[in-house]
């Protein structure tokens, strides 16, 4: 029974993730608004709801501090672990909305959390000024899109006379009904493999610790997993690079928010994840920057190059936990060879990429004069 619900937990995830895609992108078109956008958005905040969930409850039962570790976990989990395994399938288109305003906002607000949590906690006020960040964040964001998207439909009009359908109420309300349907099979999707995986785990001898870093912690990131992974396949890469980057936006600004607004003390912040879980969580939002901007795409590479990071990242607390006199050696060989060289790697794409923009300017000056 456990394997036959882990089977169809996977195959309600997969449904789901298909009817949340189809029925996001055809909404997009319908209300005017650009698919990156209901990526950053109604997609991004409906995958994100297992961890609005886990961590309102966590607040509420006086657990605020497993509330910010589900946040910060998740972040990590999103950018290393989706968007590499994404990009791993197939490389992943970027927009220039992404690196200019989004992933800053994303960097931003990871530390603006760093910056709450110095005197310990996130309180009351701090959530409160999260939140609305998050409400303004959302409407500018649709607004924008429809003034852009309306002014790309009226050139289109103006050039080859051909007007914009008008969608009918009962498309508009299909396309809806597809949205929340598979925002539903998504959650009850994760909400079974995740408790089935976490059953055959156990039977098979599975450590409580390598449970929690790698099936808990992983299962209530699983909707935008899935939904990323299918976007990429179906060809919809602006919903599955954005669906990431706005599930983290979504994660501090709406999770986090939340949570610290409905708990009495606020979200408490441990110095573990002051030290280390946190600053993790930032160096991997600024890491999207110059990974984006090369080429303004994700390859397979950067894909492996983010996965391996992930399984790093894991594998550090299980060496800490099982063999500590290895762990200051594991620690030596990722600060002090492994990441110097990935950002040496970076910065060098970026400058290489600049350099050819700026080459490639007086070409275009003349062809234009020439014209």
């Amino acid at each position: 029974m456990v394997i036959l619900m882990l089977v169809v937990g996977l195959a309600v995830l997969t449904v789901g993730a298909e009817l949340l895609v189809r029925g996001s992108s055809r909404f997009a078109m319908a209300m005017g608004i650009s698919p990156l956008v209901v990526g950053l958005t109604v997609v991004a905040y409906g995958t994100s709801a297992p961890e609005m969930v886990v961590s309102v409850q966590s607040s509420l039962a006086g657990q605020s501090d497993v509330a910010l570790g589900n946040v910060v976990g998740s972040n990590i989990f999103n950018v290393l672990f989706i968007l590499g395994l994404s990009a791993m399938i197939v490389p992943l288109r970027v927009s220039q909305q992404l690196i200019r305003i989004d992933v800053p906002l994303m960097i931003a607000v990871s530390i603006l959390v760093l910056v709450m949590a110095l005197d310990g906690g996130i309180g009351r006020l701090d959530g409160l000024l999260l939140v609305g960040g998050l409400i303004a964040y959302t409407v500018v964001a649709i607004v924008t899109s429809r003034k852009e998207q309306a002014g790309i439909q009226a050139e289109y009009e103006a050039g080859f006379g051909i007007g914009k359908k008008v969608p009918s109420r009962g498309e508009l309300g299909l396309n809806l009904l597809l949205v929340v349907a598979g925002l539903g099979l998504l959650v009850l999707g994760s909400h079974w493999f995740i408790e089935s995986a976490i059953v055959i785990a156990r039977e098979l001898g599975v450590s409580e610790l390598v449970i929690g870093l790698t099936i808990v912690a992983a299962g209530t990131s699983m909707p935008e997993l899935a939904t990323s992974i299918m976007a990429a396949i179906r060809g919809e890469r602006d919903i599955a690079v954005g669906n990431v980057v706005g599930s983290n936006i979504f994660n501090i600004l709406g999770v986090l928010g939340i949570s610290s607004v409905v708990s009495a003390d606020g979200v408490r912040v441990s110095e573990a994840a002051l030290q280390l879980d946190i600053p993790v969580m930032i160096a991997v939002a600024v890491a999207c920057l110059p990974v984006f901007y090369v080429g303004h795409l994700i390859s397979r590479w950067n894909g492996v190059m983010f996965f391996a990071y992930y399984c790093a990242y894991t594998a550090s607390f299980v060496v800490a936990e099982t063999v500590p006199d290895f762990h200051r050696t594991f620690a030596f060989v990722m600060l002090g060879i492994v990441v110097p060289l990935t950002v040496v790697t970076l910065l060098t794409g970026v400058v290489r990429s600049i350099r050819q923009g700026r080459s490639s300017e007086p070409l275009s000056e003349e062809l234009s004069a020439s014209a």
